[in-house]
């Protein structure tokens, strides 16, 4: 099925199922975009734990900040 046909039978669907649609596709590109950040965060893990480099400025943590305006 191409998009141009699939936008054509979505047109045809009552409003509240159309409505039903949207709200099932988001929950979708939601949980797909949370498993793709939990794959890269379980990627980068050990790198954070063990290259220094990676963490240098997470001793600044503790230090207020002031805008500069």
């Amino acid at each position: 099925m191409t998009t141009t046909s699939i936008i054509k039978e979505i047109n045809r669907l009552p409003l509240s199922e159309k409505l039903l649609l949207v709200e099932k596709t988001l929950k979708s590109i939601r949980l797909e975009r949370e498993h793709d950040l939990e794959a890269a965060v379980a990627m980068m893990q050990n790198e954070y734990r063990t290259d220094k480099e990676l963490t240098a400025f997470t001793i600044l943590d503790a230090e207020n900040f002031y805008e500069a305006r």
